[in-house]
């Protein structure tokens, strides 16, 4: 039996890809000037923010600039990074204030390893620019819809993500053989190639195959990290 993909609130769920996700294009609205390359991140309200160097369009370019700014979240499973979501977020550029520019800057650091970085905080040549969120398009794979600003910046990502994500990198790592027994038993099918594709305090999902993912949800949503890892282990080691 195939399970239905059930997950988090549309909102929760969308803040919590966008944490994880780094920008990868952003287009200006109304030009004829095709999508660029982008670099950067997103901040803890969800916010895009690019880091955009001499030259390039945005560079210098007025405040309230309209543009959208693609967000790619990705999961790096048997050494292959596969695409878990795309977001388009469409929003006004402005420019992340002198006082601000540090603590910007370390809140894209980890998706944004450019030397550039540096020389923005020092008011050095390259700029960071933020984007206020005017609407958010999300698609991944199984689902799609689109968020207004109030929707996605009222939420905020899942509580336990951090350990989530550790606890998905390790068993990814170290129990693939109990994740195609799990994958067998929930589906009743033979598994090949099976990863813990996603994982939060409503549950959990399993990608035993290409689109092909088995959601399964918990009696209630935990609240605690030990909560967390005795359900996975639940899951995983049924008694």
């Amino acid at each position: 039996m195939r399970h239905p993909v059930t997950a988090a609130p549309a909102p929760e769920r969308v803040r919590t890809l966008a944490a994880l996700a780094a920008p990868t294009h952003v287009s200006v609205a109304g030009s004829d000037v095709p999508a660029a390359a982008a670099r950067g991140g997103v901040d803890d309200r969800g916010r895009p923010v690019l880091l955009v160097k001499p030259g390039e369009t945005l560079y210098a370019a007025p405040a309230e600039t309209l543009v959208t700014v693609d967000l790619t979240a990705s999961r790096e499973v048997g050494g292959v990074e596969r695409p878990r979501a795309l977001l388009k977020v469409r929003g006004w550029t402005q420019p992340v204030p002198a006082a601000e520019t540090r603590a910007a800057a370390v809140a894209i650091a980890e998706a944004c390893p450019d030397e550039g970085l540096f020389a923005a905080v020092e008011g050095c040549g390259p700029e960071l620019l933020r984007v206020d969120v005017c609407h958010v398009i999300y698609l991944t794979g199984q689902e799609s819809g689109i968020l207004d600003a109030e929707s996605y910046l009222a939420s905020a990502p899942d509580p336990l993500l951090p350990l989530a994500e550790r606890m998905v990198r390790h068993v990814n790592e170290s129990h693939l053989q109990q994740l195609r027994e799990t994958a067998e038993r929930l589906t009743g099918e033979p598994a090949q190639e099976v990863w813990l594709w996603e994982l939060d305090r409503y549950g959990a999902t399993l990608r035993p195959g290409p689109g092909h993912l088995v959601r399964v949800s918990w009696p209630s949503p935990v609240a605690t990290p030990a909560a967390l890892e005795r359900a996975l282990t639940c899951l995983m080691q049924p008694s």
